[in-house]
């Protein structure tokens, strides 16, 4: 059965992989597909797709979160696993660190400091680290003896480190380095940190750099410790590494931290190779430290890797990178398909008979006609391309768990409906998980997207978004929509609102259906004719009471984990925008959650600009205040 189960959904880790999962199930019970992504090592879409396995042979529940069943438990039990003993330290939750309270402070301030600083650029792999995870990360240098005192290379710094190098300075009462250089490509991020740095005490320096390129000259072996989080692949983690030497003083011992996120076996040791070939050794390593907002693909986490130099210790990358730096440029490569139905290899991508895997799927497999299809490895580039009209050739299982199919729950992060607070969420599509195109926006914006304003998707545009939203579509919603959408507000709320939310499918559904009955409009669905819809959006007009002025409010957007799923958000988003426009509407207002960094980067796309911050502050239960 643990074989049947890896071999459906192409588990590189095998049979352990799935022993893992109902290990980590049996401890956490009732668990969320988060908490075992997270417990296990495995990414999201693979623990989703092996829960779903699991489900379909009665040793999970089918309700959420999961708990085993009483065949599962029989299971668990036969496996010799029916233990549900956790060691993992219930102070610092096996990260190693704890944040002494009088870092609370600085904790605060880069909440605050995050919220007005750039938004992430996922075409670059960006995806900042949380608060809390900046101070631990200066802690763990603070700990190692890297600091104080000293110089600390940043090589790229969208993650504000060199901001949190500075602000627990400050809380502290002085400097804790003597100096703090940033190398980054981003002129955005360079201008905010120089901004932000000037009245903080540390110094700082800032570069704008391609890391493609060598370093400069001046910054060669000038730095006493350095640290990276670089773009999560074997070749961004070894061009990145690289770069970090070059700027090292050279002899031993030497400090570099990194940061990176869990793979599968076979990637982790392209990984290690890549280290090992710098001359480096592992001094620690510690699973789960590093927290990221709008991170699905990995739970939200990352290990945290201390690396020491030897006297071995040489960059790695001589002269300009020219190769596949992060996941967007490997979506420019073919990717094998295979059918579950027959097996059959097929190839989609640049140049290949079906463009995306959209388009497979509605033509159907080749060999037998049907499908669904599970994605495999990429096409190494000098492959010769089979002709369109080779016959598929059946084949064993290549791809490794970031390959797999994507998760099948209802929903993820979504939005609010509460009449002051929408706080919406779209986690874009990650391309190891879908092999999805990324998303391109029809507002005019450049890639951090800060331009204002929106035009409608000319006639191209629109048809290039509705290729790669296919199979679905969008419609005005209605009552037999009622059940789908109340599930999305369930989870909408429990993004927005945690343990608080009123998390009842039903209630929503109910709530939704009033509002229903008094108008439609701006209720829009996406769904596949005759399917369930995947996608909702909710767009109400109101007017100002004192100006008369009438307003769209953006309420909800929510999109299912499809492989196309960043595209069918913007299909919605666009849909939404240009029911404003039919009723004349100039403003639209969108009120988003503080922490929730992926809607903020949708709502930036498409021009949206920040005007207002809500605060909120908590008092004491008690006419005495106590």
């Amino acid at each position: 059965m643990l074989t049947e189960v890896a071999e459906a959904v192409r588990l590189q880790e095998g049979p352990p992989g799935v022993r893992s999962v109902l290990r980590a199930l049996r401890r956490l019970e009732p668990a969320s597909t988060k908490d075992l992504s997270r417990a296990t090592g495995l990414p999201v879409p693979i623990v989703a797709a092996l829960g779903n396995e699991l489900r379909r042979r009665g040793f999970v529940t089918a309700q959420r979160p999961s708990r085993l069943t009483e065949d599962g438990l029989d299971l668990v039990a036969e496996l010799g696993m029916d233990l549900s003993l956790d060691a993992t330290c219930r102070t610092c939750d096996g990260r190693e660190i704890v944040i002494p309270d009088v870092l609370d402070e600085a904790v605060r301030r880069l909440r605050a400091l995050m919220e007005s600083g750039p938004a992430v650029d996922m075409a670059i792999d960006q995806s900042h680290c949380t608060a809390e995870t900046k101070v631990r990360r200066v802690l763990a240098l603070l700990r190692a003896g890297a600091l104080p005192g000293g110089s600390l290379l940043l090589i790229g710094d969208d993650d504000l480190v060199s901001l949190a190098v500075a602000v627990v300075g400050d809380v502290l009462g002085g400097p804790i380095v003597e100096r703090v250089t940033v190398v980054d490509i981003s002129p955005e991020i360079l201008d905010y940190i120089r901004k932000v740095s000037a009245g903080l005490g540390t110094r700082v320096e800032t570069v704008q750099h391609d890391l493609r390129l060598p370093l400069p000259e001046a910054l060669h072996q000038q730095h006493d410790v350095a640290m990276t989080d670089p773009p999560y692949t074997p070749e961004g983690a070894r061009l990145f590494l690289s770069r970090a030497v070059e700027g090292l003083r050279t002899g031993p011992a030497h400090s570099i931290f990194f940061s990176f996120g869990g793979k599968s076996p076979d990637e982790m040791l392209e990984v290690q190779r890549e280290i090992m070939g710098l001359g480096l050794i592992t001094n620690g390593y510690i699973r789960n430290f590093n927290e990221y907002e709008g991170s699905g693909i990995l739970g939200g986490v990352g290990f945290f890797q201390h690396l020491l130099t030897t006297t071995s210790t040489a960059p790695s990358q001589d002269g300009e990178f020219s190769g596949p730096l992060y996941t967007g440029d490997k979506r420019t490569r073919q990717r094998e398909y295979t059918c579950v139905a027959c097996d059959a290899r097929l190839r989609v991508g640049p140049g290949a008979r079906w463009a995306s895997v959209g388009a497979l799927r509605e033509e159907g497999c080749p060999n037998c006609g049907k499908g669904p299809f599970r994605p495999g490895r990429l096409v190494p580039a000098e492959d010769p391309a089979p002709s369109a009209e080779q016959p598929a050739v059946p084949v064993a299982a290549t791809g490794g768990p970031a390959d797999a199919g994507p998760s099948v729950t209802p929903t993820t992060a979504a939005t609010s409906v509460t009449p002051t607070t929408a706080a919406t969420s779209v986690t874009p599509t990650t391309p190891a998980a879908s092999g999805s195109a990324s998303p391109a926006a029809s507002a005019p914006a450049p890639s951090l997207g800060r331009a204002h304003g929106w035009r409608p998707p000319g006639e191209a545009e629109r048809a290039a978004l509705a290729e790669r939203a296919r199979p679905y579509v969008t419609r005005g919603a209605d009552e037999r929509d009622l059940p789908a959408i109340g599930r999305f507000e369930a989870e909408i709320a429990r993004v927005s609102f945690g343990e608080d939310a009123i998390d009842d499918p039903q209630r929503w559904a109910t709530r939704l259906g009033r509002a229903m009955e008094k108008s439609k409009e701006g209720m829009i669905v996406a769904d596949a004719p005759g399917g369930e819809p995947v996608g909702w959006c909710w767009v109400s007009i109101n007017q100002n009471a004192m100006t008369g002025d009438r307003y769209a409010n953006f309420r909800s957007l929510a999109v299912s984990p499809v492989d196309n799923r960043g595209d069918v958000a913007e299909l919605l988003l666009t849909a939404g925008l240009e029911f404003c426009l039919a009723n004349g509407i100039t403003e639209v207002v969108g009120r988003v959650h503080v922490g929730n960094v992926p809607m903020r980067t949708v709502y930036r796309k498409f021009g949206f600009d920040p005007t207002s911050l809500s605060m909120k502050l908590f008092l004491p239960q008690g006419a005495d205040g106590r």
